[in-house]
């Protein structure tokens, strides 16, 4: 009996979400205003690791790092814009623009349009590519009066992906780490003592859980343009729901699965949300609809439970809304 229930502790763990309130974290659908025709670093750049690392008597296989850099030599030029997208196939688009006014980066792929803050001094952003192979059009948008932005350039894509995963095995602006991140080096390290891909995971979620606190006064004051940087929420350690989903994205991708982050909503206060899905062989997608199957638990939302949250939240994963990825 102990032993059925310890197992269903450590699958529990493997669902870790933060909560926070409805007006929480960044809103990609917001409007840009009127337009004709219609600020954060990009993570540094490295050197691919190509030997996988594995540490005698575990069998998961560390895969090759895999980074996402911006090349200007190979960008398209209009005026102060630089779009690159000669690694499309990757699964992301590199920007980089200057201009007096504040600047955003749209890319429309199907009925899905996402709009992101970008640097207006000339700092390369990435973003992904999360609707899979569509034609996909991005557009540099110039702010001019209140919520009002013209169009500087725009151009469309056909975006044919490696593998369906490429937009979630490497940073971003909205996952940003290197090879050199505190969070790599900690998820290198219980990476190098995981029997496989699903010990791993229940490592990390584990790990975040037990390590980071949820911020309430964070939760309440924090700007819809905040973005995340896992690094930051390691050692404050403590972090809202956009925190605790970076953070897990970060150290898995680091190691090779493949993890969105994801926004949208749960019943039945709408609670706008962040939280994780991952992949592996053995499981496919997971999120947190994931079943249990033991002794007491079924499914869990760990950090509504830790937080203090109302156990009317932790509910079957059927009041989950998947809004965006990242």
């Amino acid at each position: 009996m102990y032993r059925k229930r310890l197992l269903c502790v450590i699958f529990a763990v493997l669902l870790l979400l933060a909560s926070c309130t409805a007006d929480t974290g960044p809103d990609p659908s917001e409007t840009l205003g009127p337009v004709p025709g219609t600020d954060t670093d990009a993570p540094e750049t490295e050197d691919t690791e190509k030997t996988p690392v594995r540490t005698p008597g575990t069998s998961y296989e560390i895969p090759p790092y895999e980074t996402a850099e911006f090349h200007p030599e190979e960008a398209h030029a209009d005026g102060e814009v630089l779009l690159d997208v000669s690694h499309v196939n990757k699964g992301y688009v590199a920007v980089s623009a200057k201009s007096d006014s504040r600047l955003k980066f749209q890319v429309r792929c199907g009925e899905k349009t996402y709009n992101y803050n970008m640097s207006s001094d000339g700092e390369p952003s990435i973003f992904p590519l999360q609707c899979g192979d569509a034609e996909y059009t991005f557009r540099v948008m110039e702010n001019t009066t209140e919520s009002r932005y013209i169009e500087l350039y725009s151009e469309v894509c056909n975006v044919v992906l490696d593998s369906e995963f490429e937009p979630f095995i490497r940073p971003s602006d909205y996952v940003p780490y290197t090879m050199d991140s505190d969070c790599v080096s900690r998820a290198k390290g219980m990476a190098a003592t995981a029997v496989d891909s699903v010990d791993y995971i229940r490592k990390i979620y584990e790990f975040i859980c037990y390590t980071v606190n949820y911020d309430r006064e964070k939760a309440v004051t924090v700007s819809k343009s905040y973005m995340s940087d896992p690094d930051a929420t390691l050692r404050a350690g403590k972090g809202i729901c956009f925190d605790y989903a970076v953070l897990a994205a970060a150290m898995l991708r680091s190691q090779g699965i493949p993890t969105k982050v994801v926004f949208g909503y749960v019943s039945p206060n709408d609670l706008y949300h962040a939280w994780n899905m991952f992949y592996t062989e053995e499981t496919g997608w997971i999120t947190v609809s994931f079943e249990i199957s033991g002794t007491g638990w079924t499914r869990l939302d760990l950090t509504f439970s830790a937080s203090g949250t109302d156990s009317e939240f932790i509910g079957d994963g059927s009041n989950y809304s998947d809004l965006y990825y990242y």
